[in-house]
Order: C-alpha cells, then structure tokens, then sequence
C-alpha cells in the first residue's frame, strides 16, 4: 500500500465529527464578526468622536483584509497544512480582537480590524479543507450541512449578541468577548484537528497584488464618494479599479501555471450561476445591515438591542 493511500485509509478511519466541531467554533466567530459590528457602530462613532465615512470602514478594512486573501489562502493550508495555517490564523484574530477592543482611536482601530480580517481569511478555507478532506463522499453533505447551518445561526447570535453588549458593557466588548472564545478554540484544534498531508503549489503573486489593488481602489472611490463630492478623484479611483481588475482576469486567462482563479471553471453553467447567486446575496446582506442599523438607532432611537432584534427574520429564514 502506498503513503498516500494509507493516509486516505486513516482519515477514513478516524471520526471526523469531533474536529469539525472544533473548527466551526472559529468559523462561528468570523461570521459573527462580519455582523456584530454593524450593530456597534453608532455607539463607536459616538464615543471616538468620529465622523460616518471613517466608522464605515471599521467594516469595510475587515472585510476587504478578509475576501481579498481568500483567493491565496487556501493553497498556504494546501502547502503549510490546513491545521497549522487555521491555528496561525486564528490566534491572529484573537489578538486582533484584543487589540480592537483597546483602540483609543477609529485609525487604530481600523488598523487592527485589518488584521483581524486576515487571520478570518487564514481559517476560512480550512474548515472546507478539513470537510473535504476527512469525511467520505456519502457523509459530506451533512457535514457541509451543519458548516452552512452555523452560518445561520451567526446572522442571528452576531446582532443580538452585539446589541447586549454594547448596551450593558459597551462596544469595546464586542471584540473582547472573542478572546475567550478564541483561547478554547484554539485549544480544541490543537488537540481535535488531525495534520493532514501537505502539497507542494505555486502562488500567484502578481495575481494577489492585482486583486488586492483592483478592490482597494474600487472600494475606496464607491466609500468616500460622498465625502469629496464625487470628485475626479473619486471617479478616478473607481476607474483604476475597474481598469486593474480587468487586467487581474486578462492575467488569470494567460497565467498557464497555477492562477488565483482558473477561469475555465465558469464555463460551467452550474458554477457560475452559483457565484452570482451568492454574490448576490452577500452583496445584499452587507448592503442592508449597515443602513438600517444607523437608521434605527440615529434616526428612530432604538438602542442597540432593540435594533438587533429587526435582524431575526432574516437570520431565521436564513
């Protein structure tokens, strides 16, 4: 029997249901994070004394550090070992969160946000790698069940979650309550999450730093619109956006080694019709939340909590 098919025979072997439970405790706790915030963020523009362009992007700097890796991140757990690369990132988010919740200042705060998103990136894809890797075909869809389910109940945990402690304890809270969280995470993983054999890849740099550019810029134009005016500026920074995302596809078409993302996967009509949708909704839930939060709060003057609770029909049919 060869290395390879005794290590599939052992994976096959060992019960996969403890690890993926451990795993899902840090999955659990991005997707809070992607949310809980939205909740917080008229309280922390109040108390740092800032203005809206500037709070928004304690989102959008987590978000961004968050989906630009993804495209990279997965093959640093094919190469260094989906274990090893989910334990760094994870406790690169626990101190991110610390550090977010000493922040004096929203540029600090910012900043640690940033590399919060990026230990998220960091253990995102390892928790499909560990599913794929360790259960067999017939059981793989339950297990993807309950990763898509802990999804759904994070839309609903992350809001109301937020909006107890920002009313009780205040906002800074709401990133310290991921320490804890974090520590016995990482204790689970240590000891439950098998090391899985590694592969050799190629990584794409100059795809990486395309996308990465292509976003920022994107972003940063459609955010700050408002501020200047939608001055050339503004347009400007959209239209390099536009126009360094279009050379990161051109490059993906010509990159013959291993590219970011292998175009040829969107000729299949099932799979690209899967992006849209997801696409869709994302863009539709992150569109939505932040709005209606300020809305609530600033305009209507419901606390925080009260806020929250507007979220639970979705998070339910979710």
């Amino acid at each position: 029997m060869t290395t390879s098919s005794a290590q599939s025979e052992q994976m096959t072997e060992r019960n996969p249901w403890p690890a993926l439970w451990a795993l899902v405790i840090g999955f659990f706790m991005i997707l809070v994070d992607s949310t809980i915030v939205a909740v917080a963020n008229p309280a922390i523009m109040s108390d740092l004394q800032t203005d809206i362009n500037s709070v928004v992007w304690v989102t959008s700097a987590y978000l961004l550090a968050y989906a630009v890796p993804l495209l990279v991140t997965g093959r640093l757990g094919d190469r260094f070992g989906p274990k090893n690369v989910y334990l760094i990132g994870l406790v690169l988010f626990t101190g991110a969160s610390l550090w977010c919740g000493l922040s004096g200042t929203v540029t600090m705060l910012i900043v640690a946000r940033v590399f919060q998103g990026f230990g998220a990136a960091l253990m995102t894809p390892q928790t499909m790698a560990v599913i794929t890797r360790t259960f067999p075909p017939d059981r793989r869809g339950t297990a993807m069940g309950l990763w898509g389910a802990v999804a759904g109940v994070a839309t609903l945990v992350g809001p109301l979650a937020g909006g107890l402690l920002v009313d009780s304890l205040g906002w800074e809270w709401i990133f310290i309550v991921n320490v804890p969280v974090g520590v016995i995470a990482f204790v689970m993983a240590w000891r439950l999450v098998p090391a899985l054999p590694t592969n050799s890849h190629k990584f794409d740099i100059p795809g990486v730093i395309l996308s990465a550019a292509g976003m920022f810029f994107l972003v940063f134009g459609i955010q700050e619109g408002s501020t200047y005016d939608w001055s050339g500026l503004v347009l400007a920074s959209i239209a390099a956006g536009l126009v360094i995302l279009g050379v990161f596809v051109w490059y993906q078409s010509w990159n013959r080694n291993e590219p970011l993302v292998p175009l040829s996967l969107f000729s299949d009509r099932n799979f690209s019709l899967a992006n849209l949708a997801i696409m869709s909704m994302g863009f539709a839930i992150t569109a939505m939340v932040l709005p209606l939060m300020f809305y609530t709060q600033a305009v209507r003057g419901m606390s925080p909590t009260t806020s929250a609770l507007l979220l639970i029909p979705m998070a339910v049919l979710t």
